[in-house]
């Protein structure tokens, strides 16, 4: 990953770093004005937060963006597979339409310019996609029980069937989130990936010294994007693991979920 602001509050991804058209950004704790478990620079609400504090830190945001988005649309997630395309319906929609929409979306597509299309997240594999022929753009939520879903798989496919991506040609980068070695699991977790048919001895290890099996959700999302015949060198991993980095990323599973949300947003420029 690439730091987009001296301040230490946005990263940006190499692999998208040669495609002026978008606008694209990864956060991190540092540089807003949220306090406690907040602190400093969460951009998402529906945690908690202090609002006033959360829209200044979204306006700190989108003055470091080389192009400022008309919108952040950041969606209420709650760990499911349903999406939402960002079209001119819900460009016309009221505000209040707008929020019942993004109401239980765990991620967005688009290909209108300067819509901000987000994901929260801390500990949860925030993933962006981008297809450059046909300048359509998605973010996605990928937790454990998403991933268990292929909810990358499902949302490649709309991409494909409503905007007639060709994966081959799609960019996906795989951003922060817990680590292998920080991620370990009951056997109900286990056992779902290993009945939804993902290769366990390529993504999990056995830790004898907890009697827990720890799962690599950065490998098991990146499976699926070569299986769907993403090529290898467009996709970028951060491999930052928000556990064990929690001084500059937020980790639900070291602050509590009400805390700080990590932001990645992914715009289509004008």
């Amino acid at each position: 990953m690439i730091p987009l602001t001296t301040d230490k509050r946005m990263l940006g991804y190499e692999v998208l770093a040669s495609y002026p058209d978008i606008s694209c950004f990864v956060t991190t704790r540092h540089g807003g004005c949220s306090q406690g478990n907040y602190a400093s620079f969460n951009c998402t609400p529906y945690t908690g937060d202090n609002t006033a504090c959360v829209r200044k830190n979204q306006e700190i945001l989108c003055e470091g963006l080389p192009q400022r988005p008309e919108e952040l649309i950041i969606p209420y997630q709650v760990y499911g597979i349903k999406s939402l395309v960002i079209d001119k319906s819900y460009r016309q929609a009221t505000e209040k339409e707008r929020y019942v929409m993004l109401q239980g979306i765990d991620a967005l597509i688009t290909r209108e310019t300067g819509c901000c299309i987000c994901i929260s997240t801390a500990d949860c594999i925030p993933i962006l996609l981008y297809d450059p022929t046909h300048r359509v753009a998605a973010a996605i939520h990928a937790g454990w029980r998403g991933t268990v879903k292929r909810i990358l798989h499902r949302n490649v496919e709309t991409m494909r069937t409503l905007f007639h991506t060709d994966e081959k040609e799609l960019i996906a980068c795989i951003g922060p989130g817990i680590s292998l070695s920080a991620f370990e699991v009951g056997d109900e977790v286990y056992e779902a990936f290993r009945e939804n048919g993902f290769p366990m001895d390529y993504i999990s290890v056995w830790k004898p010294e907890t009697h827990k099996h720890h799962i690599d959700l950065w490998a098991a999302n990146r499976l699926q994007l070569l299986d769907l015949g993403v090529s290898s060198t467009q996709v970028e991993t951060a491999g930052i693991c928000t556990f064990s980095q929690q001084e500059d990323f937020f980790s639900a599973r070291r602050l509590g979920t009400k805390s700080g949300r990590i932001l990645s947003g992914i715009m289509i420029n004008k």
